[in-house]
């Protein structure tokens, strides 16, 4: 515990509700909701608009949808997030070299340690600056809670939401955590709320005064230790500059649940392919293969298989994800895929001679399951939205899709459609950049405007219009580039 309030908290409003907002002028002000837009979806941020009607983050869509039927909802944009998320880290490390990030949004940094405060006066100008170079930088506001340690600083900038700055004085701290609920603190949820409630315990102060001892007989060692060092304000723990990445992993979330074998396999190899690219981008390679498999009765299944060696090769994990699934029984439907390494490295010692073979085997594979996968869809006419991936509640990315319609006349081959998720950007040939507003019945809407611009026009295209494309994401400021 410092003597001084230099440990920093910094938590953006709202973050991806608020870009969205920021990049779409036509949004601001309104309601906005983000994450998975299809029936399985669940909310992954809203807007204060949206919250001020009951809306809040791991909804299901549906429900937001009943309670906020006006709303704007939008499927995450996560290149956009993390290029902002990229430019707001860098003003935390010019002001100290020990930032932890905690997500892409919040993170706590150490001003001591940068030199760039020691006292109260110092860390209070230190933390306004910082949110008026963020505001200037991405358009968006930050709150900030300042406190001798880290605990305190995120029950600051909680207290300082939305937009605001808010400083806790050290020896102030058991006076100002009493009155407030125990759920106020880290770690303590509903199921240890309810469990202090009927004890008669529900605020701060009242855990304070039961005692250590009493907590521990209450909740067990580990855990009433910390309850007690928590409501007197104690937290030793050190900013640390880095956390090393114990996995890496991405998953789906389907519409609707999937049954056919080939598309499975589809679907894995297409997730394995997507973790090694993110995999590569964090500079590692690792040894063990996981595979998810949510199924149609919710039970979850997680198989894994260990390489001889860290590999960074998409074949190899195509090749593993693919032997794990074998081994599962999809009989009844799947609803959630994913795929993950983990046992990193930050070098690939894996047999290239082995690597090679594994590869043309996967190859020779994919080609096979394709012409399969082809002649299924082909025949059966599959629809067009059955099992479309879900674009949030810890889905990846989703940027528009070609899904195939049945052709005309016996043995006609599907021809492409292309699907316009809500919120994606795209570029029209005569208007310029836009968003998509909607899309459906062979139309697709789109809003023309860019961030700094007033509220574009709205115009409606067919959805195989050739005049109209996908695109990166325009910068929140400025006037050039791509910011993905």
């Amino acid at each position: 515990m410092r003597a001084a309030p230099t440990i920093l908290h910094l938590d953006m409003d709202a973050f991806y509700a608020s870009v969205e907002q920021a990049a779409k002028p036509s949004l601001r002000g309104k309601a906005v909701i983000v994450g998975g837009l299809g029936p399985r979806g669940v909310v992954a941020t809203a807007s204060y608009e949206a919250r001020r009607l009951g809306v809040h983050s791991a909804m299901p869509t549906a429900q937001a949808r009943r309670m906020c039927p006006n709303g704007a909802y939008l499927i995450p944009r996560f290149s956009l997030y993390r290029a902002v998320s990229e430019l707001v880290m860098a003003r935390l490390r010019e002001l100290s070299p020990l930032v932890e990030p905690l997500s892409l949004d919040e993170a706590f940094v150490d001003l001591e340690a940068g030199g760039t405060a020691f006292d109260s006066a110092g860390a209070r100008a230190t933390a306004e600056l910082l949110r008026a170079d963020i505001r200037a930088a991405t358009g968006l506001s930050a709150s900030v809670g300042l406190a001798g340690c880290k605990m305190l600083a995120k029950v600051a900038s909680e207290g300082a939401k939305p937009d605001g700055l808010l400083l806790i004085e050290p020896g102030t701290e058991r006076e100002l955590l009493a009155p407030m609920s125990v759920r106020t603190l880290p770690g303590v949820g509903p199921a240890t709320g309810e469990h202090l409630r009927r004890a008669g315990i529900t605020t701060v102060g009242e855990l304070a005064e039961a005692g250590e001892d009493e907590l521990v007989r209450m909740t067990g060692r580990a855990h009433g230790v910390a309850l007690y060092r928590m409501a007197l304000g104690l937290d030793d723990r050190p900013v640390v500059a880095e956390r090393d990445a114990k996995s890496v992993s991405v998953e789906d979330t389907f519409d609707v649940d999937i049954h056919d074998r080939v598309r499975i396999r589809g679907e894995v190899r297409r997730l394995a392919d997507r973790c090694v690219e993110r995999l590569r981008g964090s500079g590692h390679s690792g040894r063990t293969i996981v595979l998810k498999v949510r199924r149609y009765d919710f039970s979850t299944l997680t198989r894994s298989e260990t390489l001889r060696g860290p590999t960074d090769d998409p074949a190899v994990v195509r090749e593993a994800a693919a032997r794990l699934l074998e081994a599962v029984d999809t009989t009844g439907g799947v609803r959630l895929l994913g795929v993950g390494v983990s046992g990193l490295a930050d070098y690939t010692q894996e047999d290239l001679f082995a690597q090679a073979e594994a590869q043309a085997e996967a190859e020779a594979r994919a080609e096979a399951d394709a012409q399969a996968e082809a002649r299924a869809e082909a025949g059966a006419g599959e629809a067009a939205g059955e099992g479309a991936r879900d674009g949030g509640g810890g889905a990846g990315e989703s940027v528009p899709l070609e899904v195939t319609t049945a052709g005309s006349g016996p043995g006609a081959v599907p021809a492409p459609e292309r699907y316009w998720p809500a919120g994606i950007d795209v570029r029209h040939e005569e208007y310029g950049p836009g968003w998509v507003q909607g899309s459906g019945v062979g139309r697709v809407t789109v809003r023309f405007e860019r961030p700094g611009s007033a509220p574009g026009r709205v115009r409606t295209f067919r959805l195989d219009d050739p005049a109209l494309e996908s695109s990166d994401p325009l910068p929140l400021v400025g006037d050039g580039g791509n910011v993905a």
